[in-house]
């Protein structure tokens, strides 16, 4: 079980939002690649970047902050990037610049070619994110709802060959409220591919409840707001987790 810190980057800060909103962002740090050291330092062995402003814009706008972020971690971890990744071409130059997992998000739910396009010319590089709310998926950085039922969406993505599905639960996100496990896990076993959590984990309580449901195929668990406000410990959760799942 991975805990997977996240950077979210707005105007080339770590920032943190609730539930999505831009105008409520709370900022961490105005050194990027810096946070990112601290949490391999930390132990984490894979970031997820989030480029904030790329997300409403529809295509990247944090570069400069995120080839900073993949300069300084080389190869040591592979990091995933999502917001704003809507075309092929986008998807080549973050790959060539280091990143390891594109996330396509609205993307794919707008436009599900692209999505299949993009697992067929990038094979093992591609995650969908999926954020939803009471079960059905929203889109446009969750300012839209739309009729689509998330474990249908997800199927039909890992037919096409991504990677991985996170999945976020919307209501949640930001508010350190406690994963939604049941929704998490419903999603995993409808599915092959493994889940990352998302959204919502505020405590060692939730990362223990994570993990004690890991083998339904949950393999990780994005964290932001509860690491960054020191009310989860990343690397004493990060070996509570290793000592349930692997034993050790």
């Amino acid at each position: 079980m991975l805990l997977i810190p996240a950077i979210d980057l707005k105007d080339g800060h770590c920032v943190r939002l609730k539930q999505g909103v831009m105008d409520d962002a709370t900022v961490f740090s105005e050194d990027p690649a810096a946070m990112a050291r601290h949490w391999i330092d930390q132990g984490a062995r894979r970031l997820h970047l989030v480029d904030l402003n790329g997300a409403f814009a529809g295509k990247p706008k944090n570069e400069p902050a995120i080839k900073a972020i993949l300069q300084e971690v080389g190869e040591e971890i592979p990091v995933q990037l999502g917001g704003g990744i809507r075309d092929l071409d986008t998807i080549e130059r973050c790959i060539d610049d280091g990143i390891t997992y594109v996330i396509i998000g609205t993307a794919a739910v707008k436009n599900p070619g692209f999505l299949h396009d993009a697992c067929t010319a990038f094979p093992g590089h591609i995650i969908v994110g999926l954020d939803a709310k009471d079960g059905k998926v929203a889109v446009d950085g969750w300012s839209k709802l739309t009729g689509h039922d998330v474990i249908d969406l997800a199927k039909k993505f890992e037919d096409y060959g991504v990677e991985a599905v996170i999945y976020t639960d919307i209501g949640r996100d930001g508010m350190l409220t406690g994963a939604n496990v049941e929704a998490t896990v419903k999603l995993a076993q409808a599915l092959r591919i493994p889940v990352i959590a998302s959204g919502g984990i505020a405590s060692l309580a939730d990362v223990k409840a994570l993990c004690a449901v890991a083998d339904e195929g949950i393999m990780g668990a994005i964290t932001g707001r509860a690491i960054y406000e020191g009310k989860l410990d990343f690397r004493k959760a990060q070996a509570e987790a290793d000592k349930m799942v692997n034993g050790n």
